[in-house]
């Protein structure tokens, strides 16, 4: 009788051993969150190139929820997007409740994009920004120079007015960015949206989910949950396990964020959808 209930309560043991080892599936699609202006570009990198490097990831669901940031920041993580997805690993984009400008130039080498329909998206287009108080100097009895090595070096000081020829040199730099802009959605794009039709739009407007769908700057309406069923499906992954990838953030980052985050999501809820910047500073 002893031996008969061992030999059950073994074979139970065994049992949950094996199921538990047939259960335990490493994770097959990496969920990436792109959050807030797109300046540093390094973490989101480190994570895509995690993702790519593990074998066990199949597919990468990218999250944004970003009004846009500076030019080159955004073209790294396309940059990495592009590699990862040419080691034939397909990427989902799920649009939050906004991306828009960078946000939409990050989006564009997925495979398929989803928005909701009421995101906020699209917003194609490059802009500098400068301020000028040269008058307000004056006004005050304050001067203030430079000394150059050439006519340009000084071209966004706020101590002095732009002439028409800084205007000029100016426009010559954001249009060579915006052409960059237009041919980096094209690239993937080209069979979902004409040249013709993109440019029509590019012109700094924002658009809902909907409307971007009409158009074919987006393919499908649909949440996160929709982007990680339609990555196994690409995938070929009959029963997706996700995993979020984020930056290990240090003890001083994380007492800064947790003191800081209910002033900075105030700030985003009233900050402008901005173009794409160019350059904030030199």
């Amino acid at each position: 009788m002893v031996k008969k209930i061992l030999w059950f309560l073994g074979a139970i043991i065994i049992f949950s051993i094996i199921v538990g080892i047939l259960n335990k599936k490493e994770p097959n699609i990496a969920i990436i969150r792109v959050r807030g202006v797109i300046i540093n570009p390094l973490p989101i990198e480190h994570e895509i190139q995690k993702a790519q490097d593990n074998n066990n990831i199949k597919a990468l669901v990218l999250r944004i929820d970003s009004p846009g940031g500076a030019v080159g920041a955004a073209q790294e993580i396309y940059r990495a997007l592009q590699i990862f997805r040419a080691h034939k690993k397909p990427i989902v984009v799920s649009m939050g409740s906004l991306a828009a400008s960078g946000g939409y130039y990050i989006s564009a080498p997925a495979n398929y994009i989803y928005a909701n329909p009421g995101t906020l998206t699209a917003s194609i287009g490059v802009i500098i920004d400068y301020l000028n108080y040269k008058d307000l100097l004056k006004k005050i009895g304050i001067e203030q120079g430079d000394i150059k090595t050439g006519k340009y070096k000084d071209i966004l000081v706020p101590w002095k007015k732009l002439s028409d020829d800084d205007k000029a040199y100016l426009h010559s730099l954001i249009d060579n960015t915006y052409q960059q802009f237009i041919n980096a959605i094209l690239f993937y794009r080209k069979n979902k949206i004409s040249r013709q039709t993109l440019l029509s739009i590019a012109d700094g407007r924002v658009l809902t989910g909907i409307q971007a769908q009409q158009i074919g700057l987006v393919d499908g309406i649909g949440n996160l949950e929709d982007a990680i069923n339609k990555a196994a499906n690409l995938a070929h992954i009959e029963h997706p396990k996700v995993v979020f990838y984020k930056k290990q953030k240090s003890l001083l980052e994380r007492i800064s964020e947790s003191y800081f985050k209910g002033v900075m999501n105030k700030l985003e809820l009233i900050s402008p959808i901005n173009t794409m910047y160019m350059f904030q500073s030199f």
